[in-house]
């Protein structure tokens, strides 16, 4: 069973950077789709970048993050990073990765189930 475990968030300052990592146990993360999704207190799960499996080489990115963050893959280390910089205020949330539904990266994706790791918190603050 394929298992994700995320890590990476803390404190940052505006403007700063973090860098997020999804690492995988269970089966190879190179054969799927990866997407990071986010999540603050009352609010909808949102999705905010997305990774195509290694043959597709495709990514997506809410426009809200579009220039300032970098999704990216280590298939030797099983992991997907989110590399997040000139972080913002509004960064500020829970952040975690699932596979997406039928291999989906685009606008509206997905996640592909419901059952979600731990997170890593992300707070901007001065």
């Amino acid at each position: 069973q394929l298992q994700l475990a995320e890590s990476g968030g803390g404190l940052a300052q505006p403007g700063g950077s973090l860098r997020l990592s999804c690492a995988a146990s269970g089966l190879t993360l190179a054969y799927y789709t990866v997407g990071w999704f986010r999540q603050a207190p009352g609010k909808e799960r949102e999705g905010v970048s997305c990774i195509s499996s290694s043959g597709g080489g495709n990514t997506y990115y809410a426009d809200s993050v579009k220039g300032r963050f970098t999704i990216s893959r280590d298939n030797a280390k099983n992991t997907v990073y989110l590399q997040m910089n000139s972080l913002k205020p509004e960064d500020t949330d829970v952040y975690f990765c699932q596979t997406t539904q039928q291999g989906y990266c685009g606008p509206g994706y997905r996640p592909a189930g419901d059952v979600w790791g731990q997170g890593t918190q992300v707070t901007v603050s001065s």
